[in-house]
């Protein structure tokens, strides 16, 4: 029930991350109209490592953003990799946490306005610490914090990232009602 009409299309950009395609439509109305869609060739993997009342979170400086930014531990999943396989090894390179249980948590489109970008967030628990590995275009600085805290840092809008924020809120209501 796609209620606009496709013309065509003209890809403008590509690059192994994303693709960014600009379709010529009708729009609902029947008036003619651009549409740019930027497809990821990734999907975005978040973990929320939980032990005792508190997670953790990687900060790192986000250069589109320009500006520092406290996240879950997060990243791109090719779609060849499992996304469980993907949230082992983000949460291995960024933390250097390994666990025995992963749950999906929250299931999310990330800017679908624009974007085709879908993320899978998981809980992990029965954590065990090891040693990290990030990539080269990370810098990270890791914190411990307790779930309410980070609740508060979501409230005052320290913490932006939209996984991030999302995972926060369903821990608190995983939380709320006993699940965790």
């Amino acid at each position: 029930m796609n209620p606009w009409t496709l013309l065509s299309k003209d890809e403008k950009y590509d690059n192994p991350w994303i693709n960014v395609t600009e379709h010529q439509v009708l729009n609902p109305k029947g008036n003619p109209g651009i549409y740019g869609v930027v497809s990821f060739k990734n999907l975005a993997i978040g973990v929320v490592p939980y032990a005792d009342g508190k997670i953790w979170l990687v900060g790192q400086y986000r250069y589109p953003l320009g500006y520092y930014s406290w996240e879950i531990p997060e990243g791109g999943g090719p779609l060849s990799e499992s996304p469980l396989a993907a949230a082992q090894r983000e949460l291995k390179e960024e933390t250097g946490l390994t666990a025995q249980n992963y749950e999906v948590i929250v299931e999310m489109d990330l800017s679908n306005s624009v974007s085709d970008e879908k993320a899978i967030v998981y809980l992990a628990t029965d954590l065990t610490q090891g040693e990290s590995d990030p990539e080269d275009t990370e810098e990270l600085k890791i914190r411990q914090i307790n779930l309410e805290e980070a609740f508060q840092e979501v409230e005052s809008g320290k913490i932006r990232d939209s996984l991030t924020v999302a995972a926060i809120y369903k821990m608190v209501i995983l939380k709320h009602t006993g699940k965790i």
